[in-house]
């Protein structure tokens, strides 16, 4: 049994019964919506039926919506650029953050207060939508991929959080670098790095899920490429706007005619994507709880 500090008071009855009340309530405000749509996307179109919409609790269970989903080129597709959008995008976003949030901690670096300054302004002032528009179509960005990626590849707010982390690394250890003959991109590589994978997996998981989900770029530079939408458009096109997709039996007219009810392929895709960021969100968690309480108490 652990030993509670002396100017602990001992919990009473009431606050452990009121944290296990607020921590079930908030358990169930996460968990129940996400059990009704995956439950969705696996109920029969005669299940649906006899629930009047979202099913809350099993009457049939099928994988006839993601046989049907996954059957057809749209969402594969869409599922592949998505995963490409995400690991180029993060990995060009992090080598810049992390080698311009490097270049500001150095005191000595050339400009570094000037260009310091002139990023913060950038966080408060910009040019506006219409001006970002017509500088990325002017520069052939529209129906490219990379306007998907580059108007929106760096963040001020982690360049800032990265370069407080790296100004409170110990002198002492750059210092043995610099005795040692190590360049800065030796010391950027053998000690900024390696001391600092809390901070830098919590940045990598901001970058990642920003491009996951992101859809707007889609709406202004590829609004009518289909075989260049990323899932998350998708689920826009295809679920909130409840366009059939193409290919599908619940395209059209067929869809009075499908087995599978548009609700659960709806349902279907909205777990699709959610499913990566399941996956993945173990691996970082343990560093994304150290990054914030490091962070929070070093910056």
């Amino acid at each position: 049994m652990s030993q509670r500090p002396s100017w602990q008071e001992p919990p009473t009855l009431a606050g452990q019964s009121g944290k296990g009340v607020t921590l079930g309530g908030v358990l169930l405000i996460v968990l129940v919506p996400l059990w009704i749509v995956v439950l969705t996307s696996l109920s029969t179109k005669g299940a649906i039926n006899r629930a009047g919409g979202l099913v809350i609790w099993p009457d049939g269970i099928t994988f006839e919506a993601y046989e049907e989903m996954l059957k057809g080129p749209t969402v594969r597709t869409a599922l592949l650029v998505s995963l490409g959008i995400t690991i180029i995008g993060t990995a060009i976003s992090m080598v810049v953050s992390v080698l311009c949030a490097y270049g500001l901690s150095r005191s000595g670096s050339f400009g570094h207060r000037f260009i310091l300054v002139l990023l913060i302004v950038t966080m408060f002032v910009s040019g506006g939508l219409i001006p970002t528009f017509l500088v990325v179509t002017g520069l052939g960005g529209y129906g490219q991929w990379w306007a998907l990626i580059l108007p929106g590849a760096v963040s001020v707010f982690n360049i800032l959080i990265l370069r407080s982390f790296y100004s409170s690394t110990a002198a002492e250890l750059m210092d043995a670098a610099r005795i040692d003959g190590a360049s800065d991109w030796r010391i950027l590589w053998s000690v900024i790095l390696p001391t600092s994978r809390a901070v830098t997996a919590v940045i990598a998981l901001f970058y990642a899920v920003g491009y996951w989900n992101s859809f707007f770029n889609v709406m202004l530079y590829m609004p009518t490429e289909s075989e260049k939408w990323p899932l998350q458009y998708v689920l826009l096109t295809y679920v909130n706007r409840g366009v059939g997709m193409p290919g599908s039996v619940n395209a059209g007219f067929g869809m009075a005619h499908s087995q599978t009810a548009p609700l659960s392929l709806q349902m279907a895709v909205v777990v699709l994507t959610l499913v990566p960021l399941v996956i993945v969100y173990p691996f970082v968690q343990k560093h994304f709880r150290t990054g914030v309480l490091t962070g929070a108490i070093k910056g």
